[in-house]
């Protein structure tokens, strides 16, 4: 790999050699007259923060239950202000009400072959000081299930997803009419009732199997950190990817004195009853179910056959909830900027918790709180950021990213303005850096966290991963571009934490971090997510808490300084070419798929090869699908590629000026079409059927919840053999890269032309 010249101003690429220090290599976004003093305060930021200040935070803020509504969340939120208060930060809370219901009454009840009661509890754990404090915790429920009285045969769908019930069919299993019991994993929880309503289902009962969250893995809780017989994961039920996440009853409070929409009339409410409980619970309950044997790779790992039923097993399922107003409070805090105070850097992380929450979400709360205080003492040393930063301590994310939904659409115009990035990170353990986002912010990213140790390993973060992914890699090619491309690529998003509003409805430009991988968790939305829990499981020294708020407090850093935002426009080029390469090979397969299966069934594959005494219903013939006209698109990629092009030499001009190189201010138009860059990526109109959500490259998966679909228009489309409105997608997403495109070399046309 070749080293960058050091006489380089803004570095279009950083290529690591391993003899270099991180501080010897050019520093994007920065004069060679300034990087000096950024690398300098940098360093010093980042000795500052404190594993045992974490450690205390911590303590307190998880030290009795805070969900939303709960006494303890708004101390907190009174806390954490203060602290802002007391690190010299302009603070204050912003409250928002919201639609939030708790449960009244909770039943599953086998009423058939034989009567068992499931106990939807979870029992405090000696040794573990706030796993007893039962009248503070929310119990075991799914928040935003429609109420429901039921009784119905059980059939188990493995998963439910979309796939399992098309298994089914192949089975003759119905669940018309029935009551479904599905495992956790492989999706948004989400996904299982909606699927199982579109099937014709009454109710959803959902369990953690110990195959995926259990002892088939390791030792359970307190031997070990994961998932006892039980332990029941709470969660939100809202279906927040076809709808809109944040409160049900006021879909966008960018619309000045819009009425809030009664419950009864929420899109994002489940059209069926539904309960999660644990693996304790649902044996019983999938004992008693008969009929066929579950295929293989459906089986958990309970001592018990798993059949798919129906019948004789027969459920009695109960919800109801108290629809109750409740307020969230968010803390906002502001450091303002010296000389470019209109452009915002803004961070977040949530605070508030389904029960005690230490790791989920403490964990990254209280390396966001370090943060705040380190760049709090450096405003003391006498450092001041050029543009504006705003850290944010959210409240009400678990139910469904209430508060900070609730303040970017109520701020929406002013974060269209001013917002240039957002950072965001929720819960952390130990392991390697986990970064995802905007493909504009690939190259940067890299760059930060090659100046970030390793607290295990002492190497640099980007080091052990980049090593890490090498060993992991199944294939040559994969391992053949993590040695040779400059940079790591990082994870495109979906949603399921608190950038989802900025990304994916504002189109501001995002990063979310975490360190992970290395931790047994199985305590995920539990009681036992507790500080007894996370100090004796998982970054149990809190050096990993210390790494994250190295890493985000660098990046905000140097996103606040930049004379240039490190925007850079090659790796996000070299991704969205990317993108287009999957989605011609995935119509490809459709197509192949579908035509060797029409064959087949013609050729009488299905009745030759079927059990008689164990008969599966064949498949029927599909229409082939028509060829997709890529051609728009491909024109895109092209004129991206040109434009990415272009800019890179407009970058490589001013590096050529050395110290004549321009000045900040004649830098002011070109920052601002930066700024501008992602908000090319969104419409008006939105995605299909999907009008909140904008960005046409990253959205939730209309069947996936959290887990990203790229180009979500014509990808789903495809995947759901909606094949006009594929075609007509891809027109639409080709525009926006065009214009995408056009603003990208008026950047570079600006930054050549720059004095």
């Amino acid at each position: 790999m070749r080293r960058v010249l050091s006489v380089l101003f803004f570095s279009a690429a950083i290529f690591l050699l391993p003899a270099i220090a991180s501080d010897e290599l050019p520093l994007d976004g920065f004069s060679v007259a300034n990087a000096p003093a950024e690398r300098d305060w940098e360093s010093k930021f980042r000795a500052l923060p404190s594993a045992q200040n974490q450690r205390d935070y911590m303590q307190h803020l998880s030290a009795r239950p805070h969900h939303v509504g709960s006494a303890y969340d708004k101390e907190n939120a009174e806390w954490i202000l203060a602290r802002f208060k007391e690190w010299g930060w302009d603070a204050h809370i912003e409250d928002f009400d919201v639609l939030f219901p708790t449960p009244k009454r909770r039943l599953v009840e086998l009423v058939a072959p034989a009567h068992f009661i499931a106990k939807l509890q979870e029992p405090p754990v000696a040794g573990d000081p706030t796993s007893n404090q039962q009248s503070e915790q929310l119990p075991t429920y799914n928040a935003y299930s429609i109420d429901g009285d039921v009784t119905a045969p059980l059939v188990y769908v493995n998963y439910g997803l979309p796939d399992d019930y098309e298994r089914l069919e192949r089975l003759g299993v119905s669940v018309k009419g029935a009551i479904v019991i599905a495992r956790y994993g492989n999706s948004w929880r989400g996904i299982k009732p909606k699927v199982a309503a579109e099937h014709g289902a009454v109710g959803c009962i959902i369990y953690s199997d110990p195959r995926d969250d259990g002892y088939f893995l390791g030792d359970v809780f307190p031997a070990g950190g994961l998932r006892n017989a039980n332990g029941v994961q709470r969660g939100s039920m809202m279906d927040f990817a076809s709808n809109y996440p944040g409160d049900p009853g006021t879909p966008d409070r960018e619309e000045k004195n819009a009425r809030r929409i009664p419950a009864n009339e929420a899109p994002s409410i489940t059209k069926i009853p539904v309960l999660p409980i644990s693996y304790g619970d649902a044996q019983p309950l999938l004992a008693a179910i008969g009929g066929l044997l579950a295929p293989e790779e459906w089986r958990g790992a309970l001592p018990i056959p798993y059949h798919v039923g129906p019948g004789p097993a027969k459920v009695h399922l109960a919800v109801q909830s108290n629809w109750d107003i409740k307020q969230v409070h968010d803390v906002i805090a502001k450091i303002p900027g010296a000389s470019d105070a209109d452009a915002w850097i803004v961070r977040g992380n949530h605070h508030d918790g389904w029960v005690n929450g230490a790791w989920d979400p403490i964990s990254g709360q209280v390396a966001l709180l370090e943060e705040a205080r380190a760049l709090g003492e450096l405003v003391k040393q006498g450092w001041k950021p050029k543009r504006t930063i705003i850290y944010c301590a959210w409240d009400g994310e678990e139910p469904m990213l209430l508060g900070s939904t609730a303040w970017a659409e109520t701020h929406a115009a002013e974060l269209r303005q001013h917002a240039a990035v957002y950072i965001n990170t929720d819960a952390n353990a130990r392991g390697y850096l986990s970064a995802g986002g905007s493909h504009t912010l690939e190259h940067f990213i890299n760059g930060v966290v090659r100046d970030i140790e390793d607290p295990e390993s002492k190497l640099s973060v980007w080091q052990r991963s980049r090593l890490v992914a090498i060993g992991k890699a199944k294939k040559d090619e994969e391992r053949k571009e993590l040695r040779a491309r400059p940079d790591l690529r990082i994870d495109a998003l979906g949603s399921g934490t608190d950038y989802t509003a900025f990304l994916d409805h504002l189109g501001i430009a995002t990063l979310n971090l975490a360190y992970d991988g290395e931790d047994e968790n199985g305590i995920y939305h539990s009681i036992y997510d507790d500080f007894y829990w996370f100090t004796h499981f998982s970054d149990t020294d809190f050096v990993y808490g210390r790494a994250l708020a190295q890493a985000g407090g660098t990046a905000m850093m140097r996103l606040a300084d930049a004379d240039l935002l490190p925007f850079e426009f090659g790796d996000f080029a070299d991704t969205v070419q990317t993108y287009l390469k999957e989605l011609k090979t995935l119509a490809q397969k459709t197509q192949e798929e579908i035509r060797e299966r029409n064959r087949e069934i013609e050729e009488g594959v299905f009745q030759a090869t079927n059990d008689p005494k164990r008969p599966l219903v064949p498949p029927t013939a599909e229409a082939v699908p028509p060829h997709l006209n890529f051609a728009p698109m491909e024109n895109a990629v092209d004129a991206l590629n040109r434009s990415a092009a272009e800019y890179r030499k407009a970058l490589e001009q001013v590096n050529a000026k050395g110290s004549a190189a321009p000045a900040s201010a004649s830098l002011a138009e070109v920052n601002k079409l930066l700024i501008e860059s992602e908000r090319r990526l969104t419409n008006t109109e939105g995605l299909p059927n999907r009008p909140w959500f904008k960005h046409q490259l990253y959205a939730p998966g209309f069947y996936t919840g959290y887990a990203v679909k790229t180009v979500p228009a014509v990808r789903e489309a495809i995947e759901l053999k909606q094949w006009k409105q594929a075609d007509e997608a891809v027109v639409v997403v080709a525009k926006v890269l065009e214009n995408e495109a056009a603003l990208i070399s008026s950047a570079a046309q600006k930054l050549a032309n720059a004095k």
